[in-house]
């Protein structure tokens, strides 16, 4: 299994435990293959729910920019719920799945089709 697979595998159990769903494995590989090598860096393959510059990035970069939504407090309102869902405590809150349950929560899954 390569290192990308185990990543993946690791991704799926998160989203299984800690949103208590079966995660869509097309859709959590598709968001993963997109973040390019920083799933392999230990600090950019995380979120950091703390850091308001973090949250900035995952909006700008993310939520706008990747799934082209426009700017308002909805933005603001879903990263806070995905990461209150993931734990606020929990220090490994991986971006893949970050971004996977954003792209589920806005039903913008079609970005990666």
């Amino acid at each position: 299994m390569s290192k990308r697979d185990e990543l993946i595998q690791k991704y799926a159990e998160d989203i299984k435990t800690k949103f208590g769903e079966e995660p869509n494995m097309d859709l959590l590989t598709k968001v993963t293959i997109g973040l390019g090598p920083s799933i392999y860096n230990l600090d950019a393959s995380k979120v950091s729910g703390s850091n308001e510059k973090e949250m900035e990035t995952v909006k700008n970069n993310f939520l706008i920019k990747k799934l082209g939504l426009s700017d308002g407090p909805e933005l603001s309102e879903a990263i806070n719920t995905v990461i209150d869902a993931y734990g606020r405590s929990d220090k490994n809150k991986y971006r893949a799945v970050i971004y996977y349950m954003l792209a589920k929560h806005f039903k913008k899954e079609s970005i990666y089709k």
